[in-house]
This record gives structure tokens, C-alpha cells and sequence, in this order.
């Protein structure tokens, strides 16, 4: 990716001081959604990065990941699964359960959309504390599947998800096209 190009992307993504709660710097992507420019250019940089990993699959994580991976998938000519929030897929599903800041989550996947001799790289927007990521990667392994690795837009780095996710990449790649 050219310095340009993470330029372009960084002046579409708009902050919205004190939401949802006060104190929190919101990092807004919708107006680099609605920019088809910057849109392609993050498309092309996250095919690139499947493409260049041998990824065979990729999985988008609820919700906004869906948003990014979605044409992704497409473009690469890749197979698409999403991660969704318990009990928002039908049928047989594997689940994780993951640690919040306050509490508990938990993510599912189909059962029968990965399996052995899939590689499978996982995008979303923002990788802030590593649950999420880190619960998806156990979910596609107990699938049988390997993890290609990860892709995020942002990475808010003084959140430490990156050292979060070290362990469970296992040696994968984690890209991050913006640090913040």
C-alpha cells in the first residue's frame, strides 16, 4: 500500500469526539464508505493482502467487517463467511465465548462454511483490544481451517490488541493499514 493511499484513507475516516459515551474518540468510516475512491483503494489493498497470504476464504466479523470483506471476497473470487453474534445464525453453528472489559461476548460461525484445507483471513475495521479477532481465530481452527491472517483498516495500538493477539496468530500476519 502507498503512503497515498493510507493518506486517502485516513482523511475519510471522520472522529467523532464523546460518542458513544463520553470520553471516547469515535473513529467514523462511513464517509470513507460513501467515498468510492478511498473505498476501491482500501478493497484493492485488503485483496492484495489475501491474494499475497494464499487465502482460499475470508471471514468478516460483525458488523462492519462485513461491510469490508464483503468485496473483498468478491474481487479475489473468495468465498465470504461471516462471524456473526450468538444466536443470529440458523442452523448447526460452532460458538466462542470471549472476555470483554466488563463481561462476557460471544461469536458464532456455520459449522459447515470452513474446513480443513481452508485458509482463511479474517477482516474487520478496527482491532482495539484483540477479543473479537482473538476469539475468531480459535472458531476457524476448531473448523479445521488455518488461519491466513488478519487485516484491519485501524489498529487503535494504545489499546494493546496487537500484543493481545500475538499468541493466538500463531505466526499468521496481522496487517494494519492505519496505526492510530
Amino acid at each position: 500500500m502507498t503512503l497515498s493511499t493510507q493518506e486517502l484513507l485516513l482523511s475519510r475516516i471522520r472522529d467523532v469526539a464523546d460518542y458513544p459515551k463520553p470520553g471516547v474518540m469515535f473513529k467514523d468510516i462511513t464517509p470513507l464508505l460513501a467515498d468510492p475512491v478511498a473505498f476501491t483503494a482500501l478493497t484493492e489493498a485488503f485483496t492484495e493482502f489475501c491474494v499475497r497470504h494464499g487465502a482460499t476464504k475470508i471471514v468478516g466479523l460483525e458488523a462492519r467487517g462485513f461491510i469490508l470483506a464483503a468485496p473483498v471476497a468478491v474481487r479475489a473470487g473468495m468465498g465470504f463467511i461471516p462471524v456473526r453474534k450468538a444466536g443470529k445464525l440458523p442452523g448447526a453453528t460452532l460458538s466462542q465465548a470471549y472476555e470483554l472489559e466488563y463481561g462476557t461476548a460471544e461469536i458464532e460461525v456455520h459449522a459447515e462454511d470452513l474446513s480443513a484445507g481452508d485458509r482463511v483471513m479474517v477482516i474487520d475495521d478496527v482491532l482495539a483490544t484483540g477479543g473479537t479477532a482473538e476469539a475468531s481465530l480459535e472458531l476457524i481452527r476448531r473448523a479445521g481451517a488455518e488461519v491466513a491472517g488478519v487485516a484491519v483498516l485501524m489498529e487503535l495500538g494504545f489499546l494493546g490488541g496487537r500484543a493481545r493477539l500475538e499468541p493466538a496468530l500463531a505466526g499468521a500476519p496481522l496487517e494494519s493499514l492505519i496505526t492510530i
